[in-house]
């Protein structure tokens, strides 16, 4: 389940430089850069209203794109993107080259679902979401739009760990050396309400 993947047409940049950088943004274009893959780092530039548009719809990060620059297909992965603070709309980005066997490390996004069939969750407690996404190695055709996590069964001071997620084939997490805590379920400041409900009575 991944988003599909798109094309950005690009140009590449002879000046590279603040003074090139903020004339290409008045042209409606944004800096980027192609590395990786042992090759040099290409510098390009890119519609900032298409760029900023794919940032807005989601799954960015996890997307494998093909860029046209000046009729050279390259698939690249976004590593890292930078927007401007004020005025919200991509300054920058980073991407890395690609083949079909490339291993990335990408973010994933973690989803919760069945909250309704956690009794913990219906008592009142909390999801304390540890980490709302996970690092994973991937192989770069296959990268997950996001991971699922099933909150069915789980009571006030359950947790679910990473072990307890399906991750997909040939993924693994960064972290190997423990088996890391993804959310727990915690109890309200004022207790859950079965409790309270005792108190009700006297």
């Amino acid at each position: 389940m991944s988003h599909a993947s798109y094309e950005l047409k690009a140009e590449t940049r002879e000046r590279v430089g603040k003074g090139s950088s903020r004339e290409l943004r008045r042209n409606g274009l944004i800096p980027a850069v192609i590395y990786g893959d042992k090759q040099a780092p290409l510098s390009i530039a890119l519609s900032t209203k298409e760029v900023t548009m794919k940032i807005h719809a989601g799954g960015f990060m996890t997307t494998v794109a093909t860029i046209d620059v000046n009729g050279e297909k390259i698939r690249v992965l976004p590593k890292d993107y930078q927007l401007d603070p004020v005025r919200d709309f991509t300054m920058h980005v980073d991407f890395l080259r690609v083949s079909k066997d490339s291993q990335v490390t990408v973010a994933v996004p973690v989803h919760f679902e069945n909250e309704e069939k956690s009794p913990g969750l219906k008592a009142g407690g909390v999801l304390n979401i540890v980490r709302h996404d996970v690092e994973l190695n991937v192989s770069a055709n296959d990268i997950p739009e996001f991971l699922t996590v099933d909150l069915s069964g789980l009571k006030v001071g359950d947790a679910v760990h990473i072990s307890n997620i399906k991750l997909p084939k040939g993924a693994t997490p960064v972290i190997t050396d423990r088996d890391f805590t993804v959310a727990t379920i915690v109890a309200p400041a004022g207790g859950v309400k079965e409790e309270a409900e005792g108190e009700a009575e006297a």
